[in-house]
């Protein structure tokens, strides 16, 4: 295991700390001065780079919070606990903004503190877990058993050059689909061309297609290749083919029939060796019979069908989806990536995602700007998921537990539709708590015993108190906070009702 750096001019500090993790078995290296600990990191190799740095806030030659800064460039992911002085909690709560794992008080006590970095160690090798999943990710991610059928059709058909229709829910991943059969095909070296149907104008969407020539039109200037001659050579992508326009559905059969075309305004035909695959989100058939859609295009498009999931029948996607979107946002935005709490995975997990996988990763967007904090956690979660103070407490965890998968390549196949469920509202069985904490101090009335304030207080206050630490993953001051106590009498509550 990578060793705990602690940086402290104290040496007393440091003694201490070293003699209390070492009998844990957490190996430790350590530094006086920040200066020392950049220098360090820099020549630090994988193997000795530190598993998580604790340091002092105030130090000669360079504040905790600059190393903090330094240390967050190099290595983003590394848990950085800030120890602090009670007169430095301003400055500690600024260190949250830089990116800490958490801080310590001083004093401290020495077991608060071990339990505090042997949490920092657990979080930072699940942090590389997920990094190395990330690395070993490919351009598309999902593990579900209906995905597999997809992943064996696109294997099956990478050496063809048959026409795939890709059937879907909106934001389901159909385009990441397409690109992934144009990938591993022997067209690949060929250009992948996309076009939505949907969002093109009806009068624009034939020149789009078949290119125009020169005066075919006001404005046409110029001759103009369109997407089939672009995409020569290699595959048209076509999204949303369900509301192309009725007449260019005959121009388009045409086109799949013998690979010949012509431009708007055009007199000689245009030969192009295109592969086509199309998508869309409408129900075909119901379509043809409707008159809407041409049934000799529909059988033509209907070589070979593969049915995306939605993202509610593919639940056990959700955690590696979540953490792979945050990841991605935190580039994309140029910060540290956000971390995510189980529980907060817990319920993404019970949410329906109407928008399916577009949906989760604009959420992650919007996590990665608006949580104040760098670990998410359920309340911080956006108002659609339907998370409550009432539902945290009702529902057990157990029953928002969701099984971590691997990553592999976002989409599915075929699956058995299923209804999601919602977050579950509280129980009016367990809501009248009040019934219960009545029938218990009747019987304990009936008893004739004395002591039953201080009974019922201690079972209610123990409860609270577990219930917030559980909701904070043990963090106390935020769980003071949550409660509307201060700091000093959450403490003082869980040394005498014995929650050590």
């Amino acid at each position: 295991m990578k060793p705990i750096w602690i940086v402290d001019d104290d040496q007393s500090i440091r003694f201490v700390l070293e003699k209390a993790l070492l009998r844990e078995d957490l190996p430790t290296r350590s530094f006086t001065n920040s200066r020392d600990v950049l220098l360090a990191l820099e020549n630090a190799s994988d193997e000795n780079a530190p598993q998580v740095l604790v340091s002092d806030i105030r130090m000669p030659g360079g504040s905790g919070l600059d190393l903090l800064d330094a240390v967050k460039k190099k290595y983003p992911a590394l848990p950085v606990i800030i120890m602090t002085a009670y007169s430095d909690l301003d400055s500690a709560v600024s260190a949250f903004q830089g990116g800490a794992f958490e801080y310590l008080p001083k004093p401290f006590d020495l077991p608060k503190a071990v339990e505090l970095i042997r949490r920092a160690v657990e979080e930072s090798q699940r942090e590389e877990v997920n990094e190395e999943q990330m690395a070993q990710t490919p351009e598309m991610l999902g593990q579900a058993p209906a995905m597999q059928d997809v992943f064996r059709a696109i294997g099956r058909l990478s050496q063809s050059n048959v026409t795939v229709m890709i059937t879907g829910e909106s934001g389901s991943g159909k385009e990441l689909v397409a690109r992934a059969l144009h990938k591993h095909s022997n067209r690949a070296s060929g250009p992948f061309v996309a076009i939505n149907t949907a969002a093109i104008p009806k009068d624009l969407l034939e020149s789009e297609l078949f290119g125009h020539e020169r005066g075919a039109f006001t404005g046409a200037q110029t001759m103009r290749r369109g997407r089939f001659e672009q995409a020569d050579g290699g595959t048209l992508f076509l999204d949303e083919i369900g509301d192309m326009p009725f007449d260019l559905q005959t121009r388009l059969l045409r086109v799949l029939s013998d690979g010949h075309f012509y431009r708007v305004g055009g007199h000689s035909a245009v030969k192009t060796n295109v592969r086509v695959i199309a998508a869309t989100h409408q129900n075909l058939e119901q379509r043809v019979k409707d008159g809407a859609f041409r049934e000799d295009l529909f059988h033509r498009l209907n070589v070979i069908r593969l049915r995306l999931p939605a993202l509610r029948e593919r639940r056990e996607d959700v955690p590696m989806l979540t953490r792979h979107f945050l990841q991605q946002s935190a580039v994309q935005l140029g910060v540290e990536p956000k971390r995510i709490s189980d529980s907060a995975v817990a319920w993404l997990g019970q949410f329906a995602f109407p928008g399916n996988v577009r949906q989760l990763e604009n959420m992650c967007h919007w996590l990665t700007v608006m949580t104040p904090a760098q670990l998410i956690e359920p309340k911080d979660l956006p108002p659609e998921v339907g998370v409550t103070v009432g539902a945290l407490l009702e529902v057990p965890t157990a029953s928002l537990a969701i099984t971590p998968t691997q990553p592999a390549l976002v989409v599915a196949a075929a699956a058995t539709e299923s209804v999601a469920p919602t977050p579950a509202a509280p129980d009016p069985a367990n809501a009248a708590w009040e019934a219960g904490l009545e029938s218990d101090a009747l019987a304990l009335l009936a008893s004739g015993r004395n002591d039953i304030w201080d009974v019922l207080t201690r079972r209610f206050e123990s409860k609270l108190i577990l219930a917030a630490l559980a909701a904070t993953r043990g963090r106390r001051i935020e769980a003071a906070q949550r409660l509307g106590i201060g700091r000093n009498t959450i403490t003082r509550k869980i040394q005498e009702l014995g929650l050590e």
